[in-house]
């Protein structure tokens, strides 16, 4: 388990530690963390780079290691003063991850483009993101139920104004202080022309991912990159990041196909692929007007045959704020019809548009697409529940409640995933 915060206090003087421990036992552990930091002159333009600025202090990451799988721990964290004094915090808590395979229960909320939003009400310009408090709030409800959390970009919609991650951090802590809260890359978070970003816009406020990829520990091989694979128990999840170049060819495309490669689906059934922008499909009408698509220009081209080749059961996305599922769909078809429940072999991924986190909602096109199975113009979150290595559960919940709006299953056994279907097994012989 990886913890991180931030506090006042360089390594000169103070030295970061956590100290945890089996919750009720009596050995204590303590794990020394890292320091990082980042200036003024590592922003990429304005308002990041002046009226925005704000000094982050420190950001500490510490590595739990050598986890008993699904057990217990506590934590807090420790600053050793010269003196030899020491400032601690309150304690916290939380169950380590299963191993990967193993046959448990396990559950994941995945959103995107969350932000962040005043308790009384107050916001910046637009109060864009206030309904962020339900889904918040929600999950924080119902955490008990809740085992991991991916975050699929457009943070904290900072956009440049460097303070407004401290409230968003401060906002999700009850959250991401309990359970993994993984994150992938948007354009709020990244975009900036001429820093290498795949589009050249100046959504980033000038930040070009520098304070989510210090803030955020990924397991990623290159952190600026932040692309990377994470095995929770029976999922294995791919999280691209939309905002550099997944063309086929690239560096990421190479990795987006080992990740969906290189699963054992005997152990690990239920693979999942995950970005910010639509590399699928949405009707979303901001596709339609400004771009005239269903979905991000060049997004299938190579990536749809990597997910029918080897199996992709999901693909889900944000940036359009609204929710959207699909079909079991390949090359703009309907392999399958659109259904709450389905049984047996793969036949296409089912991609879902899961980021009404709390940023203001986004319309649909007029005309329903024929391969649109279910929408909706609200707030709310995705919720995956592998029962075993035989069933998967979607739901998608409301903000507001919590109540269930759509859901389906996918009851299946290892040699339906072995089946083929429509490109993904090699071409037969008459050789006996």
């Amino acid at each position: 388990m990886t913890v991180t915060w931030t506090s006042g206090y360089s390594i000169k003087e103070a030295m970061p530690f956590v100290e945890w421990g089996h919750e009720g036992g009596s050995q204590v552990h303590l794990s020394p963390a890292g320091t990082l930091t980042f200036s003024r002159n590592s922003m990429c333009g304005s308002p990041a780079r002046t009226v925005g600025w704000r000094d982050p202090g420190y950001i500490h990451t510490s590595f739990l290691k050598e986890l008993w799988p699904d057990s217990l721990y506590t934590y807090r964290l420790g600053h050793r003063l010269p003196d030899g004094t020491h400032i601690w915090s309150k304690p916290y808590s939380f169950r380590a991850s299963p191993y990967p395979g193993q046959d448990s229960l396990q559950r994941v909320v995945i959103f995107g483009d969350l932000g962040k939003a005043e308790i009384d009400g107050s916001d910046e310009y637009g109060n864009y993101e206030q309904a962020s408090l339900y889904t918040t709030n929600q999950i924080i409800k119902e955490l008990d139920s809740i085992d991991m959390v991916i975050h699929i970009g457009d943070i904290s919609y900072a956009d440049g104004y460097l303070s407004q991650w401290d409230q968003f951090t401060a906002q999700i802590e009850p959250i991401a202080s309990s359970v993994p809260y993984m994150i992938g890359i948007g354009n709020h978070e990244r975009d900036w022309p001429d820093t290498g970003s795949f589009y050249g816009h100046n959504d980033s406020g000038g930040e070009c991912g520098v304070p989510t990829q210090t803030l955020f520990y990924l397991p990623a091989e290159n952190r600026a990159k932040s692309w990377y694979k994470t095995d929770y128990g029976m999922f294995r999840f791919c999280v691209a990041n939309s905002e550099e170049d997944w063309r086929a060819g690239s560096e990421q495309y190479r990795f987006i196909e080992e990740c969906v490669s290189s699963v054992d689906r005997s152990k690990q059934p239920w693979l999942v692929f995950l970005a910010h922008r639509v590399l699928g499909y949405s009707s979303g009408s901001w596709y339609e007007v400004m771009m005239g698509t269903y979905g991000e220009p060049m997004g299938r081209d190579g990536l749809e045959e990597l997910w029918q080749k080897y199996k992709v059961d999901l693909a889900v996305f944000g940036h359009i704020h609204s929710y959207e599922r699909t079909c079991p769909i390949y090359q703009s078809r309907c392999v399958q019809d659109g259904s709450d429940r389905y049984i047996g072999r793969f036949n296409a991924t089912t991609h879902v548009v899961v980021v009404v986190g709390g940023a203001s909602l986004s319309p649909f096109r007029d005309s329903i697409p024929y391969w649109s199975f279910s929408r909706d113009y609200d707030f709310g979150f995705g919720k995956l529940t592998a029962m075993n290595h035989s069933t998967l559960l979607f739901e998608y919940k409301k903000s507001r409640g919590g109540d269930v709006h759509d859901r389906f299953t996918i009851s299946r056994d290892y040699r339906d995933i072995l089946a083929c279907s429509i490109d993904n097994c090699p071409r037969t012989t008459l050789a006996v």
